[in-house]
């Protein structure tokens, strides 16, 4: 149907910055609503940030003013920019899409998460 694989995470000092990228793939009729969370050890699954088709966006308030949300649409592509970053935003970050594919009803799809961690 549709797999979302995601890149970027890695190791960042506090202050620093880091951009992941999710790129959806395969039978895609319409991608509606995109978006990445984030799951610390211990803690639920959290919206960071989300952008819709026509780029509205939403951003959790511990993010707002440091992370920035774009997409490119012909690309089914959505980017997390990340500064300023704190050792608080040390988490697995997962890329949602809610798509329509061929065939298939609209659901939401997830990636396979990448970790990033702040620490000096």
């Amino acid at each position: 149907q549709v797999q979302l694989v995601e890149s970027g995470g890695g190791l960042v000092q506090p202050g620093g910055s880091l951009r992941l990228s999710c790129a959806a793939s395969g039978s895609i009729f319409v991608t509606y609503t995109m978006g990445w969370y984030r799951q610390a050890p211990g803690k639920q699954r959290e919206l960071v940030a989300a952008i819709t088709s026509g780029g509205t966006t939403n951003y959790a308030d511990s993010v707002k003013g440091r992370f920035s949300i774009s997409r490119d649409n012909a690309k089914n592509t959505v980017y997390l920019q990340m500064n300023s970053l704190k050792p608080e935003d040390t988490a697995v970050y997962y890329c949602n899409a809610d798509v329509r594919a061929l065939g298939f009803s609209r659901r939401d799809y997830w990636g396979q998460g990448t970790q990033v961690t702040v620490s000096s």
